[in-house]
């Protein structure tokens, strides 16, 4: 069984609300050392056998019309995931 990570993130254009919450928490917590934080989606699709190329273009495909808004967010990944991480 394999597992292929999609990894989905707003446009550098779209404002990120949740991101920027994120950046400006940081230094209340002691952890001043980022300039900025951008939030997005992950997604792990788990195969039946082999992430062969077919496979990886299906999950590009389904990254592309199903698991994001090309509007408003990029598909930045499609990977096998490695199993030791």
């Amino acid at each position: 069984m394999a597992r292929i990570v999609v990894d989905v993130m707003p446009k550098p254009e779209i404002l990120d609300p949740q991101g920027k919450a994120i950046a400006n928490e940081l230094p209340r917590i002691g952890l001043d050392r980022f300039a900025g934080v951008r939030q997005g989606k992950r997604f792990e699709l788990t195969v039946d056998g082999e992430a062969t190329e077919d496979v990886l273009a299906q999950a590009r495909e389904a990254a592309e019309k199903l698991l994001s808004n090309p509007v408003i967010e990029d598909v930045v990944r499609v990977a096998v995931l490695d199993e030791e991480h």
